[in-house]
């Protein structure tokens, strides 16, 4: 016999996503990040949350860390200044920015992302992309330098922004994400200047 409750769940069209299942699965997922953290985060407690059906939210998520990866997303605002003519301020001032936002809980979430990945090709692949995603901005900065003379032309942008990227993701693993005053600046600098002609 049918479960009536089944008739108050939110329902998909599909393999299509349905725009509001899918807000209403990523607002109960935040929910439950803010409210409870990390530890009781799966996708029984999303489903139930959501009045979702685990088969809709597996469908369109194959994984507890694929989730948990989207709702990182929806959670981090855009970095808070545009591009400048000066590459070590930008480099500084994005190591500052990531290193306060991952102080609070979004940084337990996005730890518990690359922990998922390790053992969850699903969670491993959707990082990697957005992992490519991120050096990929970085490595705009460091041509937009290059453009300007400020780095060699020798220089391989994506392997700088990957030198950029591995300090902080390894400061966030290693649980060192406060800064002494100036230390963004000093790392910034001695990431530049190793790049300079």
């Amino acid at each position: 016999m049918a479960d009536p409750a089944d008739d108050d769940r939110r329902r998909s069209i599909g393999a299509r996503r349905n725009p509001d299942t899918q807000e209403a699965i990523l607002q109960a997922g935040e929910a439950i990040l803010l409210e409870e953290g990390p530890a009781a985060f799966s996708i029984e407690a999303v489903a139930r949350r959501a009045r979702a059906g685990k088969p809709t939210i597996y469908r369109w998520w194959p994984s507890r860390g694929t989730l948990l990866l989207d709702i990182y997303h929806r959670q981090k605002p855009q970095a808070l200044h545009g591009p400048t003519d000066d590459l070590e301020g930008e480099i500084a001032g994005l190591i500052e920015w990531l290193s306060g936002y991952w102080q609070g809980s979004a940084g337990q979430v996005f730890r518990q992302v690359i922990a998922e990945a390790q053992r969850d090709p699903a969670c491993a692949e959707r990082l990697q992309s957005y992992a490519t995603e991120r050096r990929a901005h970085i490595g705009e900065m460091i041509e937009r330098a290059m453009a300007r003379g400020e780095v060699a032309d020798t220089v391989d942008p994506l392997l700088g922004a990957e030198m950029v990227q591995s300090l902080i993701w390894h400061r966030l693993l290693t649980d060192r994400l406060a800064l002494e005053p100036g230390e963004a600046q000093k790392i910034a600098a001695q990431l530049v200047r190793g790049l300079k002609p």
